[in-house]
């Protein structure tokens, strides 16, 4: 896994307030970073569904296909 530097600016009261806590704000941004992949992740499957519906396809058959396409390769 790489890695990449972000940097940020905070006020500083709240900066001495996170250590005075133990609070790591490395972990506290890649969490709210981990949100956004989770939510892309959720758009994703509602336009997967989406699109399942106007095609009048159910989601097994669906698997189904895909697995016989990545078969053939």
């Amino acid at each position: 896994m790489s890695t990449t530097v972000l940097s940020v600016r905070v006020r500083k009261e709240l900066k001495e307030e996170a250590e005075k806590l133990g609070i790591s704000l490395r972990e506290v941004v890649e969490r709210a970073l981990e949100e956004i992949r989770r939510a892309k992740i959720e758009m994703i499957k509602k336009l997967i569904e989406e699109a399942l519906k106007s095609m009048s396809l159910r989601e097994e058959d669906w698997a189904r296909i895909i697995k016989e396409s990545r078969l053939e390769r």
